[in-house]
């Protein structure tokens, strides 16, 4: 099958996996589709009354209508005027009820699509978004879906209504004359030809297109997203050109569709030309022989131009299907992708969670043969705080996403209080523990949103609790607007050390059995550092705590430590009990406390 033939295919296969994802708008569908083909009936009716009434006039007492019962020429022509002005109104009354049915549609589904997409999107393993670029994702749920809006909006009308054109105009051709019929319906089969010739090289370049949106808008969301660390290395001129080269690939990606697609009509347009002259001539020909009713040749004139001219319209219907379809196949895509990570348990974690947490013999590796872990086994009992120490890469975050359940691991299994989580809803899991990471993310809002993200009912006394907990309400308290301070995007209006400990108070809100600290104070100053230990020290007790560390001092307290290296537990120990071994632990200890000089490298 060659390319052309494959992207004809792939486009009508996009068609009927859409038609399969709507099959609750069946109704809807149904009743625009009906209104579209009885306005087409009206439209088309207006030249057949023009031909009635060149018939009247000319055949008067012996006309077509003379023989339903109306015996003057006048009689004939007022009859006919309230038959035509029924016939306009009909029209436009089914006009507006395919518009409202189709546009209605078209709202209602684009919605559905991009809700569904999204929250398919939150339930995808960590693994489809280190792979995929927010942009391209942001481009399927927004741009992707527009696309699709634009077709159900006319398109789709258009298709249904020159087929109905061409059935019943071409029934009426045939009653009236077999022989201009023929001659009017020849140019036809080159018009469909020519427009599915078209579709068949537009298909791909409009695939092209879209993935050039995506490229832009990722380019886009990644430099404002990014805006600080340009300005700060001067690179605005370097990025504005890198973002004038993918706007430039969108444009003549479009620039080559566009060629495609316009170079349609002035081809079809010739074909018409064929159609309605062979019409005009030999239809005018048997008029003047006698063998073909004078009104009844005024029909045929008419109807040609109805026939033949809508096609052109194929070009722009062409042009939305295949648009529509290469964005309908990457919505349904990401539709499709698989749940790796599964939530069909319906059990919960026992209350109160007492947070012991056992690893055992669990093994992980990523998709891309990245570092993992390997048969690591690790238990820790509830109340009691292990530290994760270990090189970057060694398996330390690892660990901790298992636990979370962003990925499930390939050996092994993990447990709280005894409980497989494998057997816990997600809700269940994920409510008992709460994450402190590195990087904090915190959502556009103000400072009351984000610490109560966690549990938005949360009261004002709760909040502050929290707050202060995380040693966070110190400064909370000194700005103008309190907890009522709009943190910017992604708190841009703090800084990292205030974004930390909100992100503290924001997990300590929940109060969760587990907490977990990934590397929570390696990238904030002394004095946020030495907040955050005051609070652990408080927090701690009647808590599980998981600790990701590289600075060795933050977690000298720890009941125990896990030295993790090459995704495996090399040591295993109380800090006291670690220096004593003089392992790699006691050899970075000493490193860290300018003990010892570092190792030179190899």
């Amino acid at each position: 099958m060659t390319n052309a033939a494959s992207q004809t295919t792939s486009s009508f296969a996009a068609l009927a996996r859409l038609l399969r994802y709507a099959r609750g708008y069946r109704r809807q569908i149904l009743a625009a589709t009906t209104c579209s083909i009885i306005n087409k009936l009206f439209d088309i009716a207006p030249e057949i009354l023009i031909g009635v009434a060149i018939d009247v006039v000319v055949n008067q007492e012996t006309s077509f209508v003379a023989s339903l019962g109306f015996d003057s020429a006048q009689s004939q022509i007022l009859a006919l005027g309230a038959l035509t002005f029924f016939v306009w109104a009909g029209e436009s009354l089914f006009e507006y009820l395919f518009q409202i049915l189709w546009r209605n549609l078209a709202q209602r589904l684009q919605a559905d699509l991009r809700q569904d997409a999204y929250e398919h999107v939150q339930r995808l393993d960590m693994s489809f978004f280190e792979s995929r670029s927010s942009g391209q994702l942001v481009a399927t749920m927004n741009d992707d879906v527009n696309q699709l809006e634009r077709f159900l909006d006319g398109g789709a009308n258009a298709m249904i209504q020159v087929v109905v054109t061409v059935i019943a105009v071409g029934a009426v051709f045939f009653i009236l004359s077999p022989l201009v019929a023929l001659l009017a319906f020849t140019p036809i089969p080159l018009i469909i030809w020519g427009a599915f010739y078209f579709q068949r090289k537009a298909g791909p370049l409009y695939a092209d297109v879209r993935e050039k949106v995506g490229d832009l808008s990722n380019r886009l969301a990644n430099n404002l997203g990014g805006i600080a660390t340009i300005k700060s290395f001067t690179a605005e001129e370097r990025e504005a050109e890198r973002l004038r080269n993918s706007s430039e690939a969108y444009v003549t990606a479009n620039r080559q569709a566009i060629r495609v697609s316009s170079a349609f009509i002035p081809v079809i347009r010739m074909a018409i030309l064929a159609g309605f002259l062979a019409t005009f001539t030999v239809g005018g020909m048997m008029a003047l022989e006698g063998t073909l009713n004078v009104g009844a040749y005024g029909v045929l004139v008419f109807l040609t131009q109805r026939l033949l001219w809508p096609l052109t319209g194929l070009a722009t219907v062409v042009d939305l299907f295949e648009r529509a379809m290469a964005s309908t196949r990457r919505i349904l895509d990401l539709l499709a992708e698989p749940v790796k990570v599964t939530d069909t348990a319906s059990d919960t974690l026992p209350h109160p969670v007492s947070g012991a947490v056992a690893f055992n013999n669990v093994s992980f590796h990523y998709p891309n043969g990245t570092a993992g872990v390997d048969g690591i086994s690790l238990a820790i009992p509830a109340g009691h705080t292990l530290a994760l120490v270990g090189t970057t890469g060694s398996g330390k975050s690892t660990l901790i996403k298992l636990l979370m359940r962003f990925y499930d691991p390939q050996q092994g299994n993990i447990t709280i209080d005894d409980i497989g989580i494998s057997t816990i809803s997600l809700k269940s899991l994920r409510q008992a523990i709460g994450l402190v990471s590195q990087d904090v993310y915190l959502f556009e809002g103000s400072i009351r949103d984000n610490i109560a993200y966690g549990r938005p009912e949360a009261g004002l006394d709760d909040i502050i609790a929290a707050a202060r907990q995380a040693e966070a309400w110190g400064f909370i308290e000194q700005l103008p607007d309190g907890l009522d301070t709009p943190v910017g995007e992604r708190g841009v209006r703090l800084s990292g050390g205030q974004r930390q400990r909100l992100s503290l108070a924001r997990a300590l809100l929940t109060d969760p059995a587990i907490l977990i600290l990934d590397e929570a104070t390696s990238a904030v100053d002394n004095e946020t550092e030495a907040a955050i230990q005051r609070s652990l020290r408080h927090i701690r007790h009647n808590r599980t705590v998981i600790v990701i560390a590289h600075r060795l001092s933050t977690i000298v307290d720890a009941d125990a430590i896990a030295v993790i290296d090459d995704g495996q537990v090399r040591e295993l120990g109380s800090h006291t009990e670690l220096l004593a071994k003089n392992g790699p632990y006691a050899a970075q200890w000493r490193v860290q406390t300018g003990q010892s000089e570092c190792p030179t490298p190899a």
